[in-house]
């Protein structure tokens, strides 16, 4: 592209979007939503112990950096001038706890990854001072049932079992954030005048924010014990929040001076970046997790099926909120990641799609990847992962069929949630995510659900909608929302190619497994908040111990007959 081409682009915005794998930079062009460049760098899971799921912060941090110049680096060699990027936006997964040190800058903890399993016996705790032990007993205020899943259970863990944390909060040293306050406060300076904030959409997944005064809610703070003056302010989705500081990470200080103006949870990046933004239009991500989201508008719905209902987007500080209602599975792209890095059975997440490909069925073998229990619509933290209906006959390739085919049979699970809860079913699901370059996998969903599943041309939808956040921000205003100004998308569309009746047969069989695969875990804490080691054993383990140890006392006894 010729320098003066670049410069004819006219303004461009940036995007980071943080997600639970990976972190990447892109670059669009404000006026046509083309995608100019991008990088992007794999981000390492520690699992310290079983159910246990950490990110080092700071390794977040510097690969935000790092995606910052190798982006800005692209651009160059191809003669855009970077000086045209004039907002950037973040998405970010949301959930994952990080408490930090506001002095030295540092964390003060591995963050605790959304899909972390340590805090059940939290929970259980949390759950025996609510009336009934009702999971669901904030939810008119928080949308949220009380689970593992969401934030607060995750800091009260940490102020429980963390001294450092504990000590920094008595000293008022302690910053709570989910990733993009994080990276928001760390990106504007830091401990040098570092803005602590977050946007609703992050907060509204904490369990301490109510979704309808869209504030802190003290009732929730005080009965989870946190102090109110750790958590960050709750600014709007599209807002000018502060300016890029230069960082000694990033050689040649890009983007210095350049607002920070945009900020979405992942999910609802994504369902901006579809453009969902009248009521009833959904969209499917298919991530480390998976995530459907319905825009139900200025009204927050509440679900009678197991869903959540969550802050969808605020578009500007004056703005109308808009809510969602949400399906929440825990493990879809996680799946591939595990038959690659734990079973060893493939080597790139693309020989999953080719090894399926060849067999073109599961032959009879179910996988359920309850890794971290099961999300919606069950809320079964005890459910572990199965895989049933093995034969001789079962090679890798039938179970990487049934891995791609369980993260489609989880999103019917939902997608039959929603139907039943907004009363219209979907006529097309639109969908977004890395793992929907996967055609094996879109024509599985298109079979399983029986209607088509369109895909945009352009897949990198959660940047997107935070480039739109950051470029529509007051002070910005180069990225138009209203309707008629909005790019079309082209699609890729998925229609269904087998009978209903044999999805519905295979769907029975899925659900079966699903119900083996539940009761699986107990969780009896110890006095440290630790699980022991005997309370994540199977079930089965027990009852085999128990009889193992009673027939042979009868034999030492000398009473069996």
């Amino acid at each position: 592209m010729a320098a003066s081409a670049g410069a004819a682009l006219g303004p461009l915005v940036g995007a980071i979007d943080q997600g639970t794998s990976s972190t990447r930079f892109l670059v669009f062009n404000a006026k046509t939503a083309e995608l100019l460049s991008h990088h992007q760098v794999e981000i390492q899971q520690k699992f310290p112990k079983e159910g246990w799921v950490e990110q080092d912060a700071r390794e977040i941090l510097q690969s935000v950096h790092e995606c910052v110049e190798r982006t800005c680096e692209k651009l160059k060699q191809l003669n855009i001038d970077i000086t045209n990027i004039k907002a950037i936006g973040v998405s970010n997964q949301r959930e994952t706890t990080v408490v930090w040190d506001k002095t030295t800058g540092e964390p003060l903890y591995n963050a605790i990854v959304w899909l972390d399993l340590r805090t059940q016996s939290t929970v259980e705790r949390l759950l025996n001072r609510i009336p009934g032990k009702n999971k669901s007993f904030f939810k008119p205020r928080t949308g949220l049932p009380l689970s593992t899943y969401f934030s607060a259970v995750k800091l009260r863990w940490l102020l429980d079992n963390v001294e450092e944390i504990k000590q920094a909060v008595d000293d008022g040293r302690a910053m709570f954030g989910t990733i993009d306050s994080w990276l928001i406060w760390s990106l504007t300076g830091g401990r040098n005048g570092g803005v602590h904030c977050t946007d609703v959409t992050n907060a509204s997944r904490t369990m301490l924010f109510n979704i309808h005064s869209l504030e802190w809610d003290p009732e929730l703070c005080q009965f989870f014990d946190i102090p109110v003056e750790i958590l960050p302010k709750v600014r709007s989705s599209s807002e000018i929040y502060g300016l890029m500081k230069i960082s000694s990470a990033v050689k040649s200080g890009a983007l210095t001076g350049v607002p920070i103006s945009g900020c979405l949870g992942d999910q609802s990046a994504a369902l901006v970046g579809q453009m969902c933004f009248r009521d009833g239009q959904a969209k499917n991500t298919y991530g480390t997790g998976c995530f459907l989201l319905c825009n139900t508008g200025p009204k927050s719905v509440f679900s009678e099926h197991g869903l959540l209902t969550t802050v969808a987007y605020q578009l500007g500080r004056d703005k109308p909120v808009c809510y969602a209602l949400e399906g929440s599975v825990a493990i879809a792209g996680a799946v591939v990641r595990w038959l690659r890095d734990n079973l060893g059975i493939v080597k790139s997440s693309q020989e999953v799609e080719k090894l399926a490909a060849e067999v073109g069925t599961s032959y009879g073998c179910y996988f359920v990847p309850a890794f971290s229990g099961l999300y919606a619509p069950y809320w079964e933290p005890s459910a572990r992962g199965i895989i049933c209906g093995l034969t001789q006959f079962t090679n890798k390739n039938h179970i990487a069929f049934a891995a791609l085919e369980a993260v489609c049979f989880q999103t019917r699970e939902i997608l039959d949630a929603m139907n039943k809860d907004c009363g219209i079913p979907l006529s097309q699901l639109q969908v977004d995510g890395g793992m929907t370059n996967n055609k094996v996998l879109m024509q599985l969903q298109a079979d399983i659900l029986c209607i088509p599943v369109v895909k945009p041309s352009m897949p990198e939808t959660t940047a997107l909608g935070a480039a739109m956040a950051a470029g529509a921000a007051e002070g910005v205003g180069i990225w138009s929302l209203d309707p008629g100004d909005l790019t079309a998308v082209t699609c890729e569309r998925f229609e269904p190619q087998i009978n209903p009746e044999e999805s519905e047969y295979r769907y029975a069989r899925w659900k079966k497994a699903v119900m083996k695969s539940m009761g699986w875990e107990t969780s009896e804490p110890h006095s440290n908040g630790d699980t022991s080691i005997f309370c994540s054993l199977p079930l089965g383990f027990y009852i085999m111990s128990s009889m193992i140890m009673f027939i042979g006392a009868k034999y030492i006894s000398g009473t069996n007959k």
